[in-house]
């Protein structure tokens, strides 16, 4: 399968864009979750464009992550910043055409905070564990502020602020610990793609300021709000054994035409672990619709 991959400058970072099926009329563009990468969509990619030739999918790597540029002194990633980098980086991608749009996890918070207000841009929108993280309680927010500016003062000051290398190894072992259900292939595939090579080891491509605690506390109140105004049909994936929460129903339900679809035998990674489930779940949603 034909693979592109590009470099485009959006919001003042250059952004890592990958393109399976660069020839495909329809356009479906993946947003990875936190710590994730955008070549972690390549089982599912791969999956997608055997399935219908017709289609094109894109990914790239947030702010950040990957070889997408970090944010330069005094920045942060707070999930307007993301926003921002989308509302930039789609046009180009897309060519002002309609796009399919997915978010995983973070990549899910993110795009349904986009699509709330760009719905138009869009021709259907999919949620991959992607309603949000936990509710947050509002009294709390001044020890999360605390709690921040702690970690980054300790991050910007420790003299071992960067990763430190490792060898390939030991960085699949890392990734497999947290994630068992890895196996060797896919393993080293991942590591290669979220790792940088120095003098023949390997560090992690994220910017280690994405391991400070956020400042904002998430609040349902301002999500559902988003997820009200979105006006394109919406795919909710959820992985049997995933970050289920307990009020999923409540956020779902305040999609105005949501489709819910649950995954068996599988974790949050279900892009990872069940590409071929996933991608059959959206080709049956985008045939729905049209």
């Amino acid at each position: 399968m034909k693979i592109e991959e590009k470099r485009i400058r959006a919001n003042g970072l250059e952004h890592h864009v990958i393109t399976w099926n660069p020839d495909g009329a329809t356009t479906l563009v993946c947003a990875h979750g936190f710590l994730d990468v955008g070549f972690s969509f390549d089982r599912f990619a791969r999956a997608l464009c055997q399935r219908s030739p017709g289609l094109r999918v894109v990914s790239f790597d947030w702010r950040g992550h990957g070889e997408t540029e970090w944010i330069g002194a005094g920045g942060y990633y707070h999930f307007p910043d993301y926003v921002l980098d989308l509302d930039a980086l789609l046009p180009q991608i897309s060519g002002g055409e309609k796009v399919h749009l997915l978010g995983h996890s973070m990549g899910g918070t993110a795009v349904t905070m986009f699509s709330g207000v760009r719905s138009e841009r869009l021709s259907s929108l999919t949620l991959v564990e992607g309603l949000g993280p936990p509710a947050y309680k509002l009294e709390r927010a001044p020890s999360k502020v605390r709690s921040w500016l702690n970690s980054v003062a300790k991050q910007r000051t420790e003299n071992d602020a960067h990763p430190k290398t490792r060898t390939m190894e030991d960085c699949v072992a890392r990734m497999k610990l947290q994630h068992r259900a890895l196996d060797d292939e896919l393993a080293h595939f991942l590591v290669e793609k979220s790792t940088r090579e120095i003098d023949g080891q390997r560090q992690w491509s994220f910017d280690p300021m994405h391991r400070t605690t956020a400042p904002m506390p998430f609040r349902i109140e301002i999500f559902g709000a988003f997820l009200s105004r979105i006006k394109v049909p919406t795919l909710c994936v959820f992985g049997e054994k995933g970050f289920r929460l307990p009020d999923e129903r409540d956020r779902f339900d305040a999609l105005t035409d949501g489709t819910f679809v649950e995954i068996e035998d599988v974790g949050h990674m279900v892009h990872w672990f069940k590409p071929d489930a996933l991608a059959e779940a959206w080709l049956r949603f985008a045939a729905q619709d049209g």
